[in-house]
């Protein structure tokens, strides 16, 4: 099979495409004919850093959308031809190739009224931002929320997923970005380059601030986010725990939650990697009717993935980028 191939950890810019043996599903397993791979930034960030659990060649990807190939041992609930989208465990090799082996617990049915590249731009991003609003953060005691980067793929499936939930939704972006993350259901957009965040959160608020907070952006965003918060709020954040020492204890009262997708995968514990294959049904019964889009941008083939990569490296790619095999 043709695969993108990382031959050394920290080479991702220099990846191509090569043939390499076709992998064969083992036990509780699928095998994947992939049809469409979505692009990440811990797609980068990981094939920088490696990991332990690598041979090399690796092949990166943990987003995936296409149909069964074959099913291993003990696999009786999918069969060869069922359209199927995926979040990989990034300890294996992923989607960036023509076929991929994922656990069978943890897939999702694609309704025929989806196309492969929508679903693929969902996983990561997606599960992502459902984990944290609806398995972590309070939904039913939020009211208001700012989700940081709606123009991106976690804070573009945050202020959807928000909305749709009933509540008032504020997120930031960059000025060129401010009508899209409104057409994806904010109530107020926050030009964090020319306005100050907090002072436009107190005003829309009337100095209460909000209930909670996504963070998608940084460790340093995390902690100013700290101000933005009301009595009693919370935190979720993806991209690196807040400076706690900010808010002196017993004033605020913030509850913090760690958003940690792939941690799913690393506990040989069934029922949450199941978990995924629950987000992700959820995910695409609320895309087959509209509710949330698929905020796929662009489309490239798998040579042009080390290209997109570097781009969303530069953190100022919009929505989500798909790599399409077929």
């Amino acid at each position: 099979m043709k695969a993108l191939l990382l031959r050394e950890k920290g080479q991702w810019r220099e990846m191509e495409v090569e043939e390499i043996e076709t992998p064969h599903p083992g036990r509780g397993e699928v095998l994947v004919k992939v049809y469409a791979a979505g692009l990440n930034p811990v797609d980068y960030k990981t094939g920088t850093g490696g990991n332990p659990a690598w041979s090399y060649p690796h092949i990166l990807g943990l987003d995936a959308a296409g149909t069964i190939e074959a099913v291993g041992e003990g696999v009786s609930d999918w069969k060869q031809g069922d359209r199927v989208v995926f979040h990989a465990d990034f300890r294996r090799r992923g989607g960036f190739a023509e076929y991929a082996v994922t656990t069978a617990h943890t897939i999702s049915r694609i309704p025929d009224s989806i196309a492969f590249v929508d679903a693929a731009a969902l996983p990561t991003a997606g599960y992502t931002a459902y984990q944290a609003l609806f398995k972590k953060l309070p939904m039913d005691h939020i009211q208001t929320i700012m989700i940081h980067g709606g123009a991106g793929g976690v804070g573009g499936y945050g202020v959807q997923l928000a909305k749709h939930a009933g509540k008032t939704v504020l997120s930031t972006a960059s000025s060129h970005n401010r009508d899209y993350v409104h057409s994806l259901g904010a109530d107020y957009v926050i030009d964090y380059g020319n306005e100050d965040v907090k002072a436009k959160v107190m005003e829309i608020t009337n100095g209460r601030g909000v209930d909670a907070v996504l963070d998608t952006v940084s460790r340093d965003s995390a902690t100013n986010s700290l101000d933005l918060i009301a009595y009693g709020g919370h935190l979720a954040h993806i991209a690196g725990a807040p400076d706690y020492t900010h808010i002196k204890p017993f004033t605020k009262v913030i509850s913090y939650h760690e958003i940690a997708l792939n941690a799913n995968h690393h506990h040989n514990d069934f029922a949450a990697e199941s978990d995924l294959a629950k987000i992700g049904s959820e995910l695409m019964q609320l895309m087959e009717e509209g509710k949330v889009i698929s905020l796929l941008e662009r489309t490239i083939t798998l040579a042009e993935i080390p290209q997109a990569l570097a781009e969303l490296a530069d953190r100022h790619v919009k929505g989500k980028i798909v790599a399409k095999l077929i």
